[in-house]
Formats: structure tokens, C-alpha cells, sequence
């Protein structure tokens, strides 16, 4: 049935019940119409009018699910649907939306994963140009440096052992951003000795990574995911929540790896979530993973993510 008639129907029982009530009843109406009269036709019209009211609320309760639902839906947490309920047009009504959630959920995943694979195509050629191309030139100018500062007189020397410790400085940190970009250590060595090379890191801020069990084979692409959230989420607890300390912890269920991280800053508070957050979020997608960023009771903020075992070996 569709909804119109619903509405229809329900409107015209209570006016057969108003009629019925009224061609039963003793009740007549005068004219002109008497006090009395007026205060029973007054009441019965409120009756009236407070059935209908009630039949519609009660008919339309799905529909208000629907709407708030709708107005809560978030694509980055996948699964949530309203449940089928109602009659007609509007249970055909909440199977649809379900329906469009599943087809956006899965358009968006297959356009994350492409933007996702060309953002970290994009990382391994500017690190590979930092590498190759800067960081080349700047050996080369080390060693002229070195060459003219040992045969330069000594007033001139020590100036130009200076500027060869600010381009040494340099170096180091164009390599350093190479590896933050481009994560070698994960590719060479796996996923364990790249997060406690990433804790390793980290300068200012006592942190400290622990792995409890041994990883499973998760995939590259997996592996990355868990090392992105990782980097992203230490990278936020160093340069927004003023942290000094971050924990790092790996633990291998049978059936998923929990990664936590978690630091003693300022937390999240009631601000919205960020770019980095919502990055996270994207690639936790890639994953089949389930991504929580909450505060701490004690102070400061915890990102969990967990990543079914299964999900990431078909990878």
C-alpha cells in the first residue's frame, strides 16, 4: 500500500469513528447551538483531531528514523543503516537509502584506493628526487666545501666548516624527510622495524614502541595502511597536543592486529576531526580496518585501529 493511501486510510477511520460516535449518541445540536452542545462538539473535534495525530505519528515513526539517519551517516564509518520497518512506500523507502549507502560506500572505497595509490606514487617520486637529485647535490657541495675550507686560510676555513655543518644539517634532514615519505625501512625490513624506526624517531618526545606476537603476513598494502595511521597519529600528538610522552603498541590476535597509540597531551577535545584524522579514517577503508580516535580518562588521546587478519592476507 502505498503511503497516500496510508494517510487516506488513516484520516478516514477517524472520521467513520466520529461519524459512528455521532449518529449513536443521544447528542443533538440546536439552533441556535447551546453552550453545552458547543463544549461536546468542541471535545469532540479535539478527540478527533489527537486520534488522527497519534495513527500519523505512529505511521510515520520509520520515517523519522530515516531522517535522522540521514542527517548522522557517515561514509568513513561503513555498516550503519537504518532498520527496514513500516508498510509499503516507506519500507520500499529505507530499502533504497540502504541500497544507495551500499553503492557510495563502495564507489568511495574504489575512489579512495585509486586517490590513496597515486598520493603514494607521488611520495615515492619526491623522495626519490630528494634522495637522487638534492641530496646528490648537496654530497657534492660538502666535498667542495671540504676541499676549499682545507686549503683556505684559517680565518676562512673556520667560516667555511660552518657552512658545511649547516649543509650537513641540510642533508640529514632532506633525508629524513625522504624516509617520511617514502617508508624504506617497511619495504626492506617489515612492518615491525619501520614502527620502531618511527618511534625512533621522534625528537622532544619520549616514545616507545612495543610489539606483542609475531605479525602475520598482512600484505604491502595493509602493512601501509598500519603504518600510515601510525605516522600520522604520532605525527599529531608531537605538533598539536603538546605530548611528552607517546606509546606505541602492536597486538596480534588470531583473528586481527590492534594497533594503539596513545599520548599524555591536550587531547581532542570537542574540535572536529581534521584532514588527518579523516586520512586515517580513509585508509582504515583499505583495510577493512575499524578506526576509533577518543580521549583517555587519565588525559590525552588513543587511536585504535584494528585490522581483521583475514581481510589483510587476501590482499
Amino acid at each position: 500500500m502505498s503511503l497516500f493511501w496510508r494517510v487516506f486510510l488513516l484520516n478516514a477511520a477517524v472520521l467513520t469513528g466520529a461519524t459512528v460516535l455521532l449518529v449513536l449518541s443521544p447528542a443533538t445540536v440546536s439552533t441556535p447551538v447551546l453552550p453545552a452542545e458547543g463544549l461536546i462538539l468542541v471535545a469532540g473535534l479535539v478527540a478527533m483531531l489527537v486520534a488522527n495525530a497519534v495513527l500519523l505519528r505512529i505511521g510515520f515513526l520509520p520515517l523519522r528514523r530515516l531522517t535522522r539517519a540521514m542527517t548522522t551517516i557517515d561514509l568513513l564509518r561503513p555498516g550503519s543503516r537504518p532498520p527496514v520497518s513500516g508498510h509499503g512506500g516507506i519500507a520500499d523507502l529505507i530499502m533504497a537509502f540502504n541500497a544507495m549507502l551500499d553503492r557510495l560506500e563502495i564507489e568511495r572505497a574504489t575512489s579512495n584506493a585509486r586517490a590513496l595509490s597515486a598520493q603514494e606514487a607521488e611520495r615515492r617520486r619526491i623522495a626519490r628526487e630528494l634522495h637522487d637529485e638534492v641530496g646528490q647535490s648537496l654530497t657534492a657541495v660538502l666535498l667542495e666545501l671540504r676541499r676549499v675550507a682545507d686549503e683556505a686560510p684559517e680565518a676562512v676555513s673556520a667560516a667555511l666548516h660552518q657552512v658545511q655543518e649547516t649543509t650537513r644539517d641540510s642533508l640529514d634532514e632532506i633525508r629524513r624527510i625522504a624516509r617520511r615519505l617514502r617508508p624504506g625501512v617497511l619495504e626492506e625490513l617489515g612492518l615491525a622495524s619501520a614502527l620502531k624506526s618511527l618511534t625512533g624517531e621522534v625528537h622532544g618526545v619520549a616514545a616507545r614502541c612495543r610489539i606483542e606476537g609475531e605479525l602475520p603476513e598482512l600484505g604491502e598494502e595493509v602493512e601501509l595502511v598500519i603504518y600510515r595511521v601510525a605516522q600520522e597519529s604520532i605525527t599529531n600528538a608531537v605538533r598539536h597536543s603538546g605530548a611528552t610522552r607517546i606509546h606505541l603498541l602492536v597486538h596480534v590476535e588470531p583473528s586481527e592486529v590492534r594497533l594503539r597509540v596513545r599520548d599524555n597531551g591536550a587531547g581532542i577535545g570537542d574540535s572536529p576531526e581534521g584532514a588527518g584524522i579523516r586520512g586515517m579514517r580513509e585508509r582504515a577503508l583499505l583495510a577493512g580496518a575499524a578506526l576509533a580516535v577518543e580521549p583517555v580518562a587519565e588525559g590525552g588521546t588513543e587511536v585504535r585501529l584494528d585490522v581483521p587478519i583475514n581481510t589483510g592476507g587476501g590482499r
